[in-house]
This record gives C-alpha cells, sequence and structure tokens, in this order.
C-alpha cells in the first residue's frame, strides 16, 4: 500500500475530499484536490477549510514518507499551522509540501531523547500554475510511538 493509498484509507477527510496523492518522497509529496461543487466557497472555488485540509494532507504525507521507519518509537503530531490565501482558487488545486530540515538531524534528535520540530512548507497551486496558497505545518515526533 502507497502512503496516498494508506492516508485515503485511514484519514476520513482526506477521502471525503477525494485527495489524489500523486507523488509522495521523503523530501516532497504532491497531492491534488479536484474541482467538486459540494466543497466551493460563496465565489466558486474551493473552500478554504479544503484547500487547508490539502496542504495539511500533503504535509502528512511527506512526514510519514520520511519518518515512516520511527512509527514503532514515535508518533507525528501536527504541532501548529498557518496559511496564508494570496490568490483566488479556482477549478483543481494542488499542494506541494517540502520538508523543511533534513530528516537525519530530525531522527538525531529523537535518538537523543528530545521531541523534534520541523517545518514542513506548502505551496497551493492553480492549474495555470499561480501560487494561491501558502502553507506551513510544524510537526514533532512524540516519542513513545
Amino acid at each position: 500500500m502507497t502512503i496516498g493509498e494508506m492516508l485515503a484509507a485511514t484519514v476520513p477527510m482526506a477521502r471525503t475530499l477525494n485527495l489524489e496523492f500523486l507523488e509522495t518522497t521523503a523530501e516532497r509529496a504532491v497531492v491534488s484536490l479536484p474541482d467538486q461543487g459540494d466543497y466551493h466557497n460563496h465565489v466558486g472555488g474551493p473552500h478554504a477549510g479544503a484547500m487547508f485540509t490539502l496542504g495539511e494532507s500533503a504535509s502528512g504525507a511527506v512526514v510519514l514518507a520520511a519518518f515512516g521507519e520511527q512509527l514503532a518509537r514515535a508518533v507525528p503530531l501536527a504541532v501548529r499551522a498557518e496559511i496564508a490565501y494570496r490568490k483566488l482558487a479556482m477549478g483543481p488545486v494542488t499542494a506541494t509540501a517540502t520538508l523543511g530540515r533534513p530528516a537525519a538531524e530530525v531522527v538525531a534528535e529523537l535518538d537523543e531523547g528530545w521531541r523534534p520540530e520541523f517545518p514542513v512548507s506548502i505551496e497551493i497551486r492553480r492549474e495555470d500554475g499561480a501560487v494561491t496558497g501558502e502553507m506551513t505545518v510544524v510537526w514533532t515526533l512524540r516519542p513513545g510511538g
């Protein structure tokens, strides 16, 4: 099972929004939100909550890809998030999440008994390539998987 398939199977919101996991590596994840009228806002684009869920889901995919081997001893948790809506999003949108620190550095902190925190940066784009949103989710690995 791929990370995208696992998230779609275990995270109800990812399934509800029909998120499509297009790429998932330990450095980057790309997730798409199809254009769906049920999730539009008052101006006909994807609702801000749907875009937030898209970005958070992309960040979770890259976290699982980067730290999946640590799940037996640590639980990944989102600590905080910030989003900026830059342009009107219309039609399908795609989020690209990028790990903000080297995974080896985060794992070294976990090995030392710390509860490491690390950022994931996300850009949300329309089909024409325009950035409609920018987001940062700060994650932690809580020891005691």
